[in-house]
């Protein structure tokens, strides 16, 4: 068997480079390597080829958003058995820490963001997995690799912002941003009770689609409209009873605090960037609660029951599927929004 394989990763300078590195190997008991059979690109991956992850190591394999197929488990691995189909969590935790039994996984003492960003990530043909039992969760045969693939990022990540808005049955939820994580923010909100939802976004294609695939009641676009004084007219003046940023704008965080009403959650799952300001004499009185981390990726399985129960679909974020041989091509269109493309999953050869 040839123990070479394809592989993208990136340098400081910011380029990417498709590479042959050695398949990956069992390097401790509760390691399991799997057989990527579908990944995808992550704006947080943009994040890092632009040198804004300061603890991401130049040269890694890129990525941490994809399914396939457990081939070799480390002796310690109880719950997965090779041949088994598995949707990964972005996050690396290894379940014992004082974090991790808080739930707190993002904070995991021996983990946390690594796939992709310490380590070699996903976009490759295989992919070594720390804490696989944690780390990977086997799929339903009736759910496929498409409809999962988005299950341990971006649908956590939507899933996370939502929860940490506290969502009351009748609330009001805006959502700034209808990308990937804005949307499945959307999906989420409206599974625990949100009554409306109110999408913001620039882009009037994306606005779109969260109509489209009713995930937004209203739309509104701040390029032409006022949000403060349009959501206010939607609430009786109030504002929103919670607000999920999701955009990670020049000023979609001011947005996010001026459109919420007195007393809401304020859940910030963006990433920026560059630092944002507090203005906190202006926003004297309003008595907001803002949240704001790494998304804690705990509800794996949960989000498969969704998926698997037709209550959640991802399926439609797929613009477009592209070869891992082209996948620089594809970084290309997913970066410039390419035919307003939301996310592209990378194949693989047999």
């Amino acid at each position: 068997m040839n123990n070479k394989m394809k592989a993208l990763i990136w340098k400081k300078d910011g380029s990417i480079h498709l590479v042959e590195k050695v398949i990956p190997k069992i390097q401790h008991p509760d390691d399991a390597i799997v057989k990527v059979t579908l990944s995808s690109i992550c704006t947080s991956d943009l994040h890092i080829i632009h040198n804004a992850v300061p603890q991401a190591i130049p040269e890694t394999t890129l990525g941490h958003e994809f399914v396939g197929e457990v081939v070799e488990t480390g002796k310690n691995i109880k719950k997965l058995k090779v041949g088994d189909r598995v949707a990964a969590n972005c996050e690396t935790f290894c379940g014992e820490c004082f974090f991790c039994k808080r739930g707190y996984i993002n904070n995991c003492e021996y983990g946390g963001w690594h796939l992709g960003c310490k380590i070699d990530g996903c976009q490759a043909e295989y992919i070594r997995v720390p804490y696989a039992d944690n780390g990977l969760t086997k799929l339903p045969e009736n759910v496929s690799y498409e409809n999962a693939l988005f299950v341990g990022d971006i649908l956590s990540s939507g899933y996370f912002g939502a929860e940490l808005c506290e969502i009351k049955k009748g609330d009001t939820v805006a959502v700034i941003g209808a990308g990937p994580v804005g949307l499945c923010s959307m999906a989420c909100a409206r599974v625990l009770g949100a009554e409306r939802i109110i999408a913001l976004d620039i882009d009037d294609s994306r606005l779109e689609v969260a109509k489209r695939e009713s995930l937004a009641d209203f739309i509104i676009n701040p390029s032409r409209i006022n949000p403060e004084k349009a959501i206010k007219d939607l609430t009786s003046s109030r504002g929103a009873d919670c607000v999920i940023e999701a955009a990670g704008g020049e000023n979609t965080f001011e947005t996010a605090w001026k459109i919420a009403r007195a007393n809401a959650v304020v859940a910030l799952v963006a990433m920026y960037e560059q630092p944002q300001i507090l203005p906190l004499p202006e926003m004297y009185g309003k008595n907001l609660i803002f949240k704001t981390g790494g998304v804690d990726a705990v509800h794996c399985e949960k989000l498969i029951k969704l998926i698997e129960e037709g209550k959640i679909s991802t399926d439609f974020l797929i613009s477009k599927k592209i070869p891992l041989e082209n996948i620089k091509h594809a970084y290309e269109l997913f970066e410039n929004k390419v035919d307003n493309c939301l996310k592209i999953a990378i194949t693989y050869g047999e």
